[in-house]
């Protein structure tokens, strides 16, 4: 019973229920980040040439590299079949999405850390005591009878 026990205080605390969180939010997340990559980088990265990284490969076979001569728009999933290739055009966009990501990241960070410093550096309201009123009080009816 007592590894259970344990194993029940382990998982309800704060630090791994706010770790599952962030695992969860951060898969939607990634799927914001391929649609913006998808749908709003690489239509501008297509106006400067080809956008679609993932048929970009080098045979390492002679018969790969002879089949991609036969047929030049010969898609990645055709070349693996027909040998090893190296997929590099893969590479290419999860780097672009991972550079995309991190950028999105540091951009609520910076604003989150922004609205910290001015909640900061705002005073707080003082509050005053009842007997610090009172006395405040008792020194300006002073001053004034003077």
């Amino acid at each position: 019973m007592g590894f259970i026990k344990e194993f029940k205080e382990f998982a309800l605390k704060g630090n791994v229920m706010d770790l599952a969180v962030g695992v969860i939010i951060g898969g939607a997340f990634k799927t914001i980040v391929d649609g913006v990559v998808n749908d709003l980088v690489m239509p501008i990265v297509g106006l400067f040439g080809n956008t679609d990284f993932s048929n970009w490969y080098i045979g390492l076979k002679e018969n790969v590299r002879r089949a991609r001569e036969a047929n030049p728009g010969l898609s990645l999933a055709d070349a693996r079949k027909v040998g090893p290739v190296f997929a590099y055009g893969e590479f290419i966009s999860v780097v672009v999405n991972f550079v995309i990501l991190a950028l999105i990241i540091f951009l609520l960070v910076k604003g989150i850390n922004t609205l910290k410093r001015k909640h900061e550096e705002t005073p707080a309201p003082t509050t005053i005591s009842s007997t610090d009123q009172l006395l405040i009080e008792i020194r300006d009816e002073l001053k004034n009878s003077k």
